[in-house]
């Protein structure tokens, strides 16, 4: 069968035409059968122009995730201690922004990394480097305190959590407030850890509803954070 461009394949970049024509051919094809040559000839561009951007077929169905990353380091380093969890808190909101507005892409990649194992491997993987991202600052935050590594970690996953519990209630159609969900979700983020932080008794009081922020583990907000809770005040 023969494969043509798309109407409209002419407008906007080739980068932004190859990952609308993945999308679409992995929805009607599914993602095993379509191949590099098939999505490129219906963005309309050449086999060379699709690995000038994508060194892969992967690759497309998370082709911002490198500079989403690079933006979260970006708002962390410019954080002061003082603004330690306001950094945190925007930092995650970059990427919840990111993905609402992307809005049906983001809920077809949903449904792409939930049937493909290979894609869901990939995205646990990039997860892992939002956590790692947020676990660095937060430590380096928490400073030298007796139980900080243990704590920096818990806190980093919570964010984590918390973020991809909102997400994937946007995602699943389940709320129509994602932001409004996010504030709530960070908040209870904070109370567990912020008093227990040297920067959030010294140079966070009174900040009333600051908040932290995001990344995936596999496990719901409702089941973490009763178990955080009981960490901290047997400590």
């Amino acid at each position: 069968m023969e494969t043509r461009a798309t109407p409209g394949a002419e407008r906007g970049s080739s980068r932004e035409r190859m990952i609308r024509a993945a999308y679409e051919l992995f929805e009607q094809r599914g993602f095993e059968r379509t191949t590099v040559d098939d999505i490129a000839a219906r963005a309309g561009v050449g086999r060379t122009t699709f690995f000038r951007a994508f060194a892969t077929k992967e690759d497309v169905i998370f082709p911002d995730h490198d500079s989403l990353v690079a933006s979260v380091r970006e708002r962390l380093a410019a954080a002061t201690p003082s603004a330690a969890l306001v950094a945190v808190t925007e930092a995650a909101r970059l990427v919840l922004a990111h993905y609402l507005a992307e809005g049906d892409l983001a809920r077809a990649r949903y449904r792409l990394t939930s049937n493909v194992p290979a894609l869901r491997a990939r995205e646990i993987s990039g997860q892992r480097q939002y956590q790692r991202t947020f676990l660095t600052f937060i430590r380096t935050w928490m400073g030298d305190e007796p139980g900080t590594p243990l704590r920096a970690e818990l806190m980093a996953d919570a964010v984590v959590t918390a973020h991809n519990h909102v997400l994937r209630q946007w995602l699943r159609g389940r709320t129509t407030t994602p932001e409004a969900d996010f504030d709530a979700a960070m908040a209870a983020v904070v109370e567990l850890f912020a008093p227990r932080s040297p920067a959030a008794t010294s140079g966070t009081e009174g900040a009333g509803g600051t908040q932290v922020v995001l990344l995936r583990t596999q496990r719901d907000l409702d089941d973490v954070l009763p178990e955080l809770k009981r960490v901290l005040e047997q400590g």
